[in-house]
């Protein structure tokens, strides 16, 4: 069984080792860059189902629902806990 606590951990990890600070000093990441990182691949079966489930937690948000590869590519996640 996928341990779902642990997935966003890892991801919260990878958030804050591929993403940047923002002024407010929110870490935050473009799903493009999350997605297409080597480690990330290696880590996640399902990436987009992770960041679903932290959303839903409020340990990141973005906007809208889905996150497709290429289209989505832009969008913000960002980490609301530190």
């Amino acid at each position: 069984t996928m341990n779902v606590e642990h997935e966003i951990n890892l991801l919260v990890e990878e958030i804050r080792r591929l993403g940047t600070k923002n002024a407010d000093g929110q870490v935050s990441v473009k799903f493009g860059v999350l997605f297409a990182d080597e480690k990330c691949a290696n880590l996640f079966e399902a990436l987009v189902g992770t960041l679903k489930a932290a959303k839903r937690r409020k340990i990141v948000t973005y906007q809208g629902e889905l996150l497709l590869q290429g289209v989505h590519d832009n969008v913000d996640i960002m980490l609301l806990q530190d």
